[in-house]
């Protein structure tokens, strides 16, 4: 932490997110380049300038190496061909893989050793240009009196920026490893940070001040302010007032939760009172989502892979861009217009059809998370419910829509042009047991293939190896789904789990069950039933109802570890899907209908977690800077 709080020289005049000089070369510049304060604040264009750098601090974990892992819950497992991804290290209790030190590839996009602001999406480390950020911000916050060419809207578009990523980084931060030392001044160069570390609850209502500040004086959409008007249609990733409240309303849901409130005030169960807040906050950006007071709205579900990759196009847009409203809250920019497509975009086909031998591939417990169409779960050891409708031949069957957006499965098409006829027996997934598609170095450990984020056509014979240069990924931070789900959440905490409860909003009527029935029907999926609208069973779809949307997107480590489910079965365990198929595969029949035989899961590993596991540890270099800024427990 101590190299990244240095004293920041003041350049100003940085005109774009895309062009940002280096952390390396921006502190190595000659004094004489050097621009004084008043000129690097004293206008909207100058201040901007110096503001947007902020955005290239936020890492791209979709592409922050050739092949990139950011899922580390039970939701995902890599082919053994290598080992170097931090999801290898989660799998085997080492927690200390997220540092570069201990990662020796720099694949991991928590940390790295060349952390720069520049349009390397390779030096992205989430902990370096957090506190370099940080700063950034306070020296900001602490210069705005010397922007005295400026009108009252841009003087607020500056700051609810800089405020809003005050409280962003710190909140990055915080999830991971507790609470924190909140800085809000600027350190002079000579000082070392000796501020303690506070407790989450404090930590967070720090973070709570900023975006709620933040929200107060930033507009819904910057294409309708003065300032804005001057890059119009292209503001879709600048913050806004429904980025920082939807981060209000994940921040205090988050310090809410039963980890966080757990080593905040020794309680394992959810603060009620902090739950209400995160609902008002969700229940205020719903409001105007649904009042036609935003560009936000849910895709169509024909276009809901939209919001994870674009294809034919040289930028990775947020959902809807083409001039339609936009699922996609807050993603940080997409540096490299190939960036995935020799990379993220090949580690989900396997080799004998693809191009990586580092392949990931969903879990057969974590697929069971897929109910069916009817909305009602699976039967099988974790959700059991008779009257879905499940039938362990025809697993595929009749199953959530979102199922086939995300899963490719046994008998589906993958190759949909020639190719060699010696390979023609490799055109539809044989994910069987023994199946060319199963390999626990090069393809599926588990039965199942990631298509979430790829097209079927995403194979060495369609798009070709470089994928045509034309699949590129980015997946969002926050989407629009993802506050109904947290709405949901939060309302039934802080009311004894009740899924009619609402929020303290009166603009709002929806109830926590409302909220997961619009989830559901975009995907054409049925409303909860009244059995799990009951307070014993409605958290529990909550949460599943969370892993089947938010599947693949990182949110599912940082879930259990809140809900303090980690280090319990079954989410310690990862299984593969093992069965025959009960007849050779016909091309004319819809793969969904085929039907298995002996379909089992089978245990691939089960994860060594304990206590210690619930946080992440600091580096060593940190705490040992000062006693206060102490280690995280069993590390």
């Amino acid at each position: 932490m101590k190299r990244y709080l240095k004293l920041i020289l003041i350049t100003g005049m940085i005109s774009s997110m895309t062009g940002m000089v280096s952390c390396k070369k921006y502190l190595d510049r000659e004094p004489e380049s050097i621009v004084d304060a008043e000129t690097a604040f004293k206008d909207f264009r100058n201040f901007q300038g110096f503001t947007e750098e902020l955005y290239n601090c936020i890492p791209d974990f979709t592409n922050g190496y050739w092949t990139n892992s950011w899922n580390f819950g039970e939701d995902e497992i890599q082919s053994t061909t290598n080992n170097f991804h931090f999801i290898i290290k989660v799998d085997q209790g080492d927690f200390w893989g997220w540092q570069r030190q201990f990662d020796g590839w720099d694949a991991g996009w928590l940390d790295d050793d060349n952390a720069a602001t520049g349009n390397n999406r390779f030096d992205k480390g989430l902990w370096p240009l957090a506190w370099y950020g940080i700063r950034k911000c306070n020296l900001g916050l602490e210069n705005m009196d010397l922007m005295v060419n400026a009108t009252d809207e841009e003087r607020d578009l500056i700051k609810g920026q800089l405020l809003f990523f005050r409280g962003w980084f710190h909140f990055q931060l915080m999830q991971y490893f507790g609470g924190l030392p909140y800085v809000d001044r600027v350190l002079p160069g000579d000082e070392i940070l000796r501020e303690p570390r506070l407790n989450y609850h404090e930590t967070a209502e720090k973070a709570a001040k900023d975006f709620a500040d933040a929200a107060a004086i930033l507009p819904i959409n910057w294409d309708n302010t003065t300032a804005g008007k001057k890059t119009g249609g292209k503001n879709q990733l600048r913050i806004n007032k429904i980025m920082a409240l939807s981060y209000l309303g994940k921040n205090y849901l988050w310090a809410a939760s039963p980890l966080m409130n757990h080593e905040s005030t020794g309680s394992k169960t959810y603060n009620v009172e902090l739950a209400k807040k995160a609902a008002n906050a969700f229940a205020a950006v719903l409001s105007m989502v649904e009042g036609g007071e935003t560009q936000y709205a849910l895709v169509p579900f024909e276009k809901y892979n939209s919001n994870f990759y674009t294809v034919g196009q040289q930028w990775a847009l947020p959902s809807g861009a083409d001039g339609g409203k936009i699922e996609n809250i807050f993603s940080g920019p997409y540096w490299d217009a190939h960036g995935s497509t020799y990379n993220t975009a090949k580690q989900y086909t396997p080799q004998i059809v693809g191009a990586e031998t580092v392949i990931f591939s969903p879990p057969a417990n974590y697929v069971g998370y897929y109910g069916m169409k009817n909305g009602l779960p699976i039967q099988n050891q974790y959700q059991a419910d008779p009257a879905s409708g499940y039938d362990p031949q025809y697993p595929f069957k009749d199953r959530d829509p979102r199922f086939y957006k995300d899963i490719a499965f046994d008998g589906e098409k993958i190759v949909q042009g020639a190719m060699p006829a010696n390979e023609e027996g490799n055109r539809y997934a044989n994910l069987f047991s023994g199946g060319s598609y199963r390999d626990e170095r090069t393809g599926s450990r588990t039965g199942f293939m990631t298509k979430k984020f790829v097209p079927n056509n995403a194979n060495k014979f369609d798009l070709g190896w470089d994928y045509s240069r034309s699949l590129n990924i980015r997946v969002p931070y926050m989407r629009l789904s993802d506050v109904y789900l947290m709405y949901a959440e939060a309302v039934a905490a802080g009311n004894n789990n009740s899924a009619t409860a609402k929020s303290d909003v009166a603009s709002y009527s929806k109830t926590a069950a409302d909220a997961i029935n619009t989830v559901r029907a975009r995907a054409g999926v049925l409303p909860l039933t009244a059995s799990y609208l009951t307070p014993d069973k409605f958290m529990d779809e909550v949460r599943r109802e969370r892993a089947v949307e938010l599947s693949f997107e990182g949110h599912r480590f940082n879930d259990l570890r809140r809900w303090r489910l980690l280090t319990e079965s079954p989410y310690t365990l990862k299984t593969s899907a093992e069965f025959d198929r009960a007849a050779p595969l016909d091309a004319s029949k819809d793969p969904k209908t085929n039907k298995v035989l002996n379909y089992r899961e089978k245990l691939i590993l089960t994860r060594p977690f304990s206590e210690k596991h619930y946080w992440l540890p600091l580096k060593r270099t940190d705490v040992n800077m000062y006693p206060e800024f102490k280690q995280n427990p069993g590390w």
